[in-house]
């Protein structure tokens, strides 16, 4: 990534905050603190940050109900942070969503480290198929065809993105609505139906008769590779 990265801190440790806010910035790391985690998905929505870190032990909302929250409408990167020095924690995280785990005490420059592997391993997944028509940015939560950026919701990015990992792979309906992240228990068959529709709306030439997105009948849907 080029630039100052984006990141936010949701900890009620206002000290720790203020710490890591001036740390980070030396390392182009420019870092947003909220001690409320009650403010934190609404804090996400409006300042769009590259990277999240939680901590786990907080007043209100915990660090796990908070990723599974965040979880719900955001793949953005996490780190979760955690004083318990539990190693159920770190299963836990992961269970939930998190891409990494550090165990409070913790060195200020492994954070900088693990932010930084971070974001590069989730670019080098995202450039692993340079050739495709289909670029996928993890960060952002876009897909880009041809370059230019799809307009998509949280749930077509989703499926778009599970559909781009799997080309040639067979998806039932209900194996759709178990890998797409946070979706609703009432969300049935027929709305993946109505989502299929609508992402070919956005990226076939002729939705009546898709190239890209097939549907297998009896069976499910399949993403053609167009490469």
């Amino acid at each position: 990534m080029s630039g100052m990265i984006k990141a936010l801190l949701i900890d009620d440790d206002q000290k720790l905050g203020d710490l890591l806010k001036n740390y980070l910035k030396t390392f182009d790391i420019d870092l947003s603190v909220v001690n409320d985690p009650r403010e934190g998905i609404t804090t996400i929505r409006g300042l769009d940050p590259d990277l999240l870190i939680l901590d786990v032990m907080m007043p209100h909302i915990n660090g796990f109900d908070l990723c599974k929250k965040i979880r719900e409408e955001s793949n953005k990167p996490i780190i979760i942070l955690s004083a318990r020095g539990e190693s159920d924690d770190k299963v836990k995280g992961i269970d939930l969503g998190a891409d990494d785990y550090l165990s409070k005490p913790f060195e200020a420059r492994e954070l900088v480290a693990r932010i930084h592997g971070l974001l590069r391993r989730l670019q080098k997944d995202s450039d692993k198929n340079p050739d495709q028509i289909f670029k996928v940015d993890q960060q952002r939560l876009e897909v880009s065809l041809n370059g230019a950026i799809l307009d998509l919701t949280t749930k077509e990015f989703e499926l778009m993105d599970l559909f781009i990992k799997s080309p040639g792979v067979i998806f039932s309906r209900d194996e759709i609505i178990k890998e797409i992240k946070g979706i609703d228990a009432h969300l049935f068959s027929r709305s993946i139906d109505i989502l299929i529709s609508r992402l070919r709306h956005k990226i076939e030439d002729d939705p009546k008769d898709p190239q890209l997105i097939k549907t297998i009948w009896g069976k499910g849907y399949m993403f053609v590779d167009s490469r």
